[in-house]
């Protein structure tokens, strides 16, 4: 049986989130991917203080998004970021949608790899300790 390598939060965009056009700033997306991706990762244990201990950071290397519906102030979002890559590099995918109605507002995917702290090397494979703390094999 796969594991649950999912997580979900909520999001409520701030006055400060909104553009002149009324709706949320694209960029601030990218605010919420990070919320989630750190929510999902504490939820393993591995979160940044955790990858530091480990001496391992893990740069975004790639990140794409999609927008298909805008955002407002105020909305209730409900963002999903679920690890579906983890032997060479972590790939999170994720899902912004409306709280309320469910509809896809926006979804986006981040390329995470493992860089020795103290080489600054990058690793073609991700380190054991990310696998014992997702609970898969390799």
């Amino acid at each position: 049986m796969k594991p649950d390598l999912s997580h979900e939060i909520d999001v409520v965009p701030a006055f400060y989130d909104i553009d002149p056009m009324d709706i949320v700033w694209h960029g601030h997306y990218v605010k919420y991917l990070e919320r989630a991706r750190s929510a999902l990762l504490a939820r393993f244990d591995y979160d940044y203080p955790r990858m530091r201990e480990s001496g391992f950071g893990w740069p975004i290397v790639d990140m794409r998004l999609k927008y298909v519906r805008p955002a407002s102030f105020g909305q209730a979002l409900r963002v999903r970021a679920e690890i579906v890559e983890w032997e060479n590099r972590l790939r999170i995918d994720y899902l912004i949608r409306d709280a309320a109605t469910g509809h896809k507002l926006n979804q986006a995917h981040t390329i995470q790899v493992a860089v020795n702290l103290a080489t600054r090397e990058m690793l073609y494979v991700c380190p054991p300790v990310l696998r014992e703390r997702l609970g898969v094999e390799a």
